[in-house]
């Protein structure tokens, strides 16, 4: 069983209607998700508000978000990040530990845990035992996501594959699925990629066209564009 069992999203909670993020299309009704698989992933365009629901739903759960460097912005919205307090979660046994990840923090988390581990090395340890510094990007993204997932707990990433080349797609999709069969850790995942969405047993939610809705991984927009490109250039190349 799921450590996250069901989130439901409020619109009667919302402050105001015409403000980024309470007037995207999804929010014309209440959403509810049923989380009834280890693996959950939101798949939809950009614009649709999958990340946008991750977050909330991660702060919801009590998820610490670590936040970019503040710099001054033109305008500011203040309703920008309020989402969370329209979502009610519903836990299988107690509220569980877990993590956010999102590509464009990851760098300010690793600088972080290189402050940390100049006066604690063992900080190390539970990202394997290098600095995350020292490595390439991928390869420091890999090194995280094989040993933080490994813990119980409840794990939000948004869009992971972003400086993941296809190959080191494919290791993150084996991890997630090595932690989720473990029964120990449970995976909501906003993606583009076709190839973290083949996850086998995930359940997949689409945000096109103004709805959530659960999906086949056939069915999905992201596989079809891929399927039919490469259609195309097999039958271009005969």
């Amino acid at each position: 069983m799921p450590h996250l069992k069901r989130a439901v999203l409020d619109r009667g909670r919302f402050p105001l209607r015409d403000h980024y993020p309470y007037n995207l299309d999804i929010f014309r009704e209440d959403i509810e998700l049923t989380f009834t698989s280890p693996v959950t992933i939101f798949a939809g365009e950009n614009g649709t508000g999958k990340s946008t629901v991750l977050r909330a739903l991660a702060h919801a759960a009590g998820i610490h978000i670590w936040g970019e460097i503040t710099r001054e912005r033109y305008e500011r919205n203040p309703y920008e990040d309020e989402l969370y307090r329209a979502v009610t979660v519903e836990w299988a046994d107690g509220p569980v530990p877990g993590s956010f990840f999102a590509s464009q923090t990851f760098r300010n988390f690793t600088s972080l845990l290189d402050e940390w581990a100049a006066s604690d090395p063992a900080m190390l340890d539970y990202y394997g035992g290098r600095s995350l510094m020292t490595q390439s990007h991928g390869q420091s993204l890999m090194a995280y996501f094989r040993n933080r997932y490994r813990r119980p707990g409840i794990y939000f990433l948004d869009e992971p594959e972003t400086a993941l080349s296809p190959n080191t797609q494919i290791e993150l999709l084996d991890v997630i699925g090595e932690c989720a069969v473990s029964g120990l850790a449970q995976f909501v995942v906003a993606t583009h990629s076709p190839l973290l969405l083949s996850c086998k047993d995930a359940v997949i939610y689409s945000f096109d066209g103004g709805m959530v809705v659960p999906v086949k991984y056939t069915d999905t927009d992201h596989y079809k564009v891929y399927r039919d490109f490469f259609r195309d250039m097999d039958e271009a190349a005969r």
